[in-house]
């Protein structure tokens, strides 16, 4: 039976250039999850605030509100934004910023730091629009980096197809580790995805597990449908290398 989720433990390509771009994400990630702890009982009123709500911007009497004559259309915008930055717990926050610091630098490297900004950002965007496109009536909350982390996997699929990914299956944390190369390894965990996403569609997002499946889906095929038209930097000099 195949396994429900691997762990990457680490990657054997290290990016030539130092990683300041994922490092700062993953700081401001960690500095916003300890606003959320600070809040206490408000930190539901502020997920309604700064979260992506679907059901906000497909109904008509809400979209109205959002977006009509005598609403606030930066209401309607930041959630696109500040929902990337919020985590519903440790356990979430730690799964997203630990893969974004094994797949994020490399491809930091490939784009440069400006641009791999710009990617991360709008990969984030992309994955929530994706999310409300597929689950135009769902009125829950939803948080997290996993969309634009998903576009950084969809990134590193296309750079580095050939890279060997060290893993390793819950609930076995200290071993058996095991060694794919990236392709099989990212391809794996996006047929995962697309498959819960899948199942989603027939028996509710509520009912499946509470993840954003088709955020992912849609961060990733970004992702890799953007690096296939941009052009990367040309590849470091001194590249090094790390056996696994």
């Amino acid at each position: 039976m195949l396994v429900r989720r691997m762990i990457p433990l680490r990657d054997s390509t290290r990016s030539g250039t130092y990683p300041f771009v994922t490092k700062a994400i993953i700081f401001i990630n960690v500095v916003v999850f300890l606003w959320e702890l600070s809040l206490g009982r408000r930190l539901s009123e502020a997920f309604l605030h700064y979260a992506i709500i679907p059901a906000r911007y497909t109904h008509a009497d809400t979209a109205a509100e959002i977006f009509g004559a005598f609403g606030n259309p930066l209401a309607a915008a930041l959630p696109f934004a500040s929902s990337m930055f919020l985590h519903g717990g440790w356990l979430h926050l730690i799964g997203n910023m630990w893969t974004l610091w094994i797949f994020g630098d490399n491809v930091e490297g490939r784009l440069g730091h400006g641009r791999y900004l710009t990617f991360y950002l709008a990969g984030g965007l992309a994955a929530s629009l994706v999310h409300i496109i597929t689950n135009p009536g769902s009125g829950l909350p939803t948080v997290g980096a996993s969309g634009a982390i998903a576009a950084v996997m969809g990134a590193y699929f296309r750079f580095f197809p050939r890279a060997q990914i060290e893993a390793v299956i819950p609930p076995f944390f200290f071993g058996p580790t095991f060694v794919l190369p990236a392709v099989l390894f990212l391809g794996y965990w996006f047929i995962l995805q697309f498959f819960h996403g899948a199942m989603s569609l027939s028996v509710g997002q509520r009912g499946f597990g509470g993840v954003a499946w088709w955020a992912h889906v849609g961060g990733f095929v970004f992702g890799l449908l953007i690096c296939l038209l941009v052009r990367p930097k040309s590849t470091p000099r001194r590249p090094y290398l790390i056996e696994i």
